[in-house]
């Protein structure tokens, strides 16, 4: 009963001045919302980061020539040169094993052209295991063929893009495309995968057997790249430190910072993006916490003005049997009502406002049960901390000095 009293006694001088009390809340309001919809937008950025690791491929470790460390002096970066071959590749295959599907890659950009329709695109190749490593089924068609590998046949699959973009509205399988003026079959269409990690359109592209692309093409020798697939998950650093190894050994590295390749998974590629959107969600979140605690500072602010007006109240309380924690308990009641009004009404604001950062801005947010019961214990805890020393002021007021206050 004590308790309900308490409540209805704080409710009701609450209800005496609604603007000044709803103001009081108000920095409440926006510091909750704030940190909901960062954590939301945090939270949406590593679903989404996920979900482009698992359309990249599966358990895949990248080897690309060049390097980004020092060699003679000389800074180059990935595909600066020209030192990764198709017996390396074999030599990884046959040497690590750990290696689960090997794939050489040659990549490059060119006009493609069918019919009157025409559009520059990326083209790839690889060999028949690209697409179980990029872990990338195909919308209609079918792959190409070993068949196809051993004898550089011209025939391509279309990522979704390119499909839409020369074929609208039609199969592409079994039409013709040119690619620097050279006739391609077009065997398959991949599905579709949207965005990759580092934001381009991993549908817009052509993949073809790398045989086709290397001799035809591109006229080179070398490849840009070897995609592994290790055996299993708990693999890929091993796969990656055997393959570092054997790298160094066939090029007769001695010093790490003299390699001419890389070797990266999959896992490593997206921690920087991780690590980043981390750092920027602790920036903001700090914002957030910085306003949390401005309205906990307004709270304590306007209840030591309501502990001076009601000086006479408080002491003719006392005088009537109130005990000291009685005045504490009821000041301190006041306090956490408008930080936990001001959390309800910042729970239902930072939803908004994620749902329309997602709409609006076509950012990725998740809105999780934790995230709101972490907003709304906060405003609590907001509401206990800064309203104790108010209400502690108040319960300690002399009841005889209390009533003779003007």
């Amino acid at each position: 009963m004590e308790i309900l009293n308490t409540v209805r006694i704080a409710a009701k001088a609450l209800r005496r001045n609604k603007v000044r009390s709803a103001l009081t809340a108000l920095g409440v309001i926006i510091g909750v919302a704030s940190v909901i919809a960062m954590i939301a937008i945090s939270s949406g950025a590593r679903e989404a980061i996920d979900a482009q690791i698992q359309s990249t491929g599966t358990n895949v470790v990248y080897v690309s020539a060049g390097s980004f460390g020092r060699g003679g002096g000389v800074r180059g970066g990935i595909g600066s040169v020209q030192t990764l071959t198709l017996e390396d590749s074999q030599a990884i295959r046959d040497q690590v094993p750990t290696v689960g599907k090997l794939t050489p890659v040659v990549r490059g950009r060119a006009q493609v052209v069918a019919g009157d329709e025409n559009w520059n695109t990326s083209i790839e190749g690889g060999n028949e295991d690209y697409l179980t490593i990029r872990n990338w089924p195909l919308s209609s068609g079918e792959m190409f063929s070993v068949r196809d590998l051993q004898v550089a046949d011209k025939v391509c699959l279309l990522g979704a893009t390119v499909a839409d973009t020369l074929f609208p509205g039609q199969d592409p399988v079994g039409q013709l495309v040119r690619v620097r003026n050279l006739p391609f079959r077009v065997v398959g269409v991949l599905a579709p995968k949207g965005q990759g990690q580092w934001g381009q359109d991993q549908d817009d592209i052509i993949v073809a057997p790398y045989t086709t692309i290397q001799k035809k093409l591109l006229g080179i020798t070398y490849i840009h790249q070897v995609m592994v697939s290790a055996t299993r998950s708990d693999n890929v650093e091993q796969t990656a430190v055997a393959i570092t190894r054997l790298m160094r050994q066939r090029h007769r590295i001695m010093n790490p910072e003299e390699d001419d390749f890389q070797v990266r998974t999959i896992e490593e590629m997206a921690a920087t993006r991780t690590q980043l959107a981390q750092t920027m969600t602790g920036l903001l979140m700090s914002v957030a916490s910085v306003s949390l605690v401005v309205g906990g500072i307004g709270i304590m602010n306007i209840m030591l003005v309501s502990v001076t007006e009601r000086t006479r109240e408080i002491g003719l309380r006392m005088a009537v049997g109130a005990r000291t924690r009685d005045i504490l308990r009821q000041f301190l009641a006041e306090a956490v009502a408008l930080s936990v009004l001001g959390g309800i009404a910042g729970i239902a604001l930072g939803i908004g406002v994620s749902r329309a950062v997602s709409q609006g801005l076509g950012w990725p947010t998740l809105i999780t049960s934790s995230s709101i019961a972490i907003a709304f214990a906060f405003a609590a805890a907001v509401g206990i901390f800064f309203g104790y020393y108010p209400a502690r002021k108040a319960a300690s007021l002399d009841p005889i000095d209390a009533l003779r206050y003007e």
